[in-house]
């Protein structure tokens, strides 16, 4: 999910963690778990660094490595030896590792429930996993955290969060399994319109009942949304075969590094007076007739690699934000 929902997330666990009667009563206990959930709920984003390498650098790293099964012990432990000396409480270190985990587990959790995708099982698969059912930003849990932060801020002394944010994180995984039953029936209103055997996908947005869909056949992709139950189907790509001046491209990093990460991927070829320009492109992405989540390459006509730029062809405020 996006940074700032990470954060409220990471201070509504310390809220959570004041159940525990000794994390509510020793302010010092209270602090150190606040900080622990703060910078765990955000820590495995540390990869983002990767970007300072340039593009491909980051699509190979991001949500790889530092969100893997090891790194979920990992985490923790970096984080409680610090944490622990920093406030004096080693005594209480096993809160601080318990909730740093929490924190950190959650944290890869949310980005597994989104479109982009995760590496959450490495060393045993790199393959990415997303399970479409929230958007990156979800409104209702955003509102429902931010609440409840809220009233803990302002409450007077003597207020027990504990038992609120146990509350809030109940409706939380309610309101998770409901956008996950709402997703499968999204997924079956789709297939029962088109009428067409392949894999269907659909991403979520932050309107409830909107949503986009890529259908993907052996021959096309079918591109679309569904809003209030209404199947509109938008494009269709053919699926091109791969060419001498396709499969000169495969040399380019960026173009290695953007099959690493898509999935439902669309390739062109366009002859220019110079040479050639491919278009490769995931199609999970589309919006506004657009396939803009992509890679170009231009090749010279002895189909040497000129250049090569991969990245999103539209604004920072444009959708899809993923």
């Amino acid at each position: 999910m996006d940074t700032g929902s990470h954060l409220l997330f990471g201070a509504t666990l310390a809220g959570l963690a004041m159940l525990e009667p000794a994390a509510a009563q020793q302010p010092e206990l209270t602090q150190a778990i606040l900080t622990a959930t703060l910078i765990g709920s955000h820590a495995p984003d540390i990869d983002s660094i990767a970007r300072l390498k340039g593009y491909p650098a980051y699509i190979r790293f991001h949500r790889g490595v530092t969100h893997s099964l090891p790194a979920l012990l990992v985490w923790p432990l970096i984080l409680t030896v610090p944490i622990a000396s920093l406030f004096h409480i080693w005594d209480q270190a096993l809160y601080v590792l318990a909730w740093s985990f929490i924190a950190v587990a959650f944290h890869v959790l949310l980005d597994w429930l989104n479109v982009y995708g995760v590496q959450c099982f490495r060393p045993l698969s790199k393959r990415w996993h997303h399970l479409d059912i929230l958007p990156v930003f979800d409104p209702a849990l955003f509102l429902l955290h931010g609440t409840g932060l809220l009233v803990w801020w302002l409450a007077e002394d003597g207020f027990r969060p504990g038992v609120m944010f146990a509350w809030i994180y109940a409706a939380t995984a309610v309101y998770i399994a409901a956008r996950a039953a709402h997703h499968d029936w999204v997924v079956k209103r789709v297939r029962a319109v088109l009428g067409k055997e392949g894999i269907c996908q659909v991403m979520p947005g932050m309107h409830w009942f909107r949503w986009q869909f890529v259908m993907e056949t052996d021959s096309h992709f079918y591109t679309g949304t569904l809003l209030y139950g209404d199947v509109c189907l938008k494009d269709e790509y053919a699926k091109g075969s791969s060419n001498a001046v396709v499969q000169a491209t495969m040399a380019a990093g960026g173009v290695r590094a953007f099959l690493y990460f898509a999935e439902r991927v669309h390739v062109s070829c366009t002859e220019q007076p110079d040479g050639y320009v491919v278009q490769w492109r995931d199609v999970r992405f589309w919006y506004n007739h657009r396939l803009p989540f992509g890679v170009d390459v231009r090749l010279d006509r002895n189909l040497n690699v000129r250049e090569h730029t991969l990245g999103w062809r539209k604004k920072m405020w444009d959708p899809p934000f993923v």
